[in-house]
C-alpha cells in the first residue's frame, strides 16, 4: 500500500474513485522510486534525449519545434539560476554528469586556474542550432509530428465562441 492510499484512508475513511482507476497500463510503473532509478541509471543514448533544452521563440517559429537535444557548438543563453543571462557556445555535453559546459561560463580557483561551471540543459534556451544533415532530418520529423497532432495552433475567437455556444445549449 502506498503513502497516498494510506493518506486517503486516514483522512477520508476510504480511497476515492479517482485513485482506484488511475493506473491503466500494467507494465508501466507509477512508483516514484522506480522512475528515479530508471532516470538516473539511463544509458547514454537515452540521456541524450533527456539532456534537451527549449528553443528560443525565433527558432520555435522557424522550425515549429519546442525543444531539441543539446549538442556541442549550439549557442545557448542561461535562463535560470545564478548565471541567468550568460550567453555562449556549448563546449561539452557531459552525459555522465547530466550537464553541459558553456565556453564563457567559468570561475577561477584559489590558485588562479580556471574551471568550467556545469549547467543542466533544462536551465538554458538554445538561440542558435548547429545544423547538419541528421539534425535537419530530426527537425523535419518533429515538425511533421507537431502538425499531425495539431500542436501550436491557437484558438481563434470563432472557435471559442463556438465552444461557448455549445456549452450553453
Amino acid at each position: 500500500m502506498c503513502i497516498r492510499d494510506r493518506y486517503q484512508r486516514r483522512v477520508h475513511g476510504e480511497i476515492s474513485e479517482q485513485f482506484k482507476e488511475m493506473k491503466t497500463h500494467k507494465e508501466v510503473t507509477s512508483s516514484r522510486r522506480k522512475q528515479r532509478r530508471a532516470h538516473f541509471s539511463a544509458p547514454s543514448h537515452i540521456r541524450r534525449k533527456l539532456l534537451s533544452a527549449h528553443l528560443s521563440t525565433e527558432l520555435r517559429k522557424k522550425y515549429s519545434v519546442r525543444a531539441m537535444p543539446v549538442r556541442k557548438d549550439d549557442e545557448v543563453i542561461v535562463v535560470r539560476g545564478n548565471f541567468k543571462g550568460h550567453k555562449g557556445k556549448v563546449t561539452t555535453v557531459y552525459r555522465r554528469k547530466w550537464c553541459i559546459y558553456i565556453d564563457k561560463l567559468q570561475k577561477t580557483k584559489a590558485n588562479g586556474a580556471p574551471y568550467q561551471i556545469p549547467i543542466h540543459p533544462s536551465n538554458v534556451t538554445i538561440t542558435k542550432l548547429k545544423i547538419d544533415k541528421d539534425r535537419n532530418d530530426l527537425l523535419k520529423r518533429k515538425a511533421v509530428k507537431a502538425i499531425q497532432k495539431g500542436k501550436g495552433e491557437k484558438y481563434t475567437v470563432k472557435d471559442t465562441a463556438l465552444t461557448l455556444s455549445l456549452i450553453h445549449i
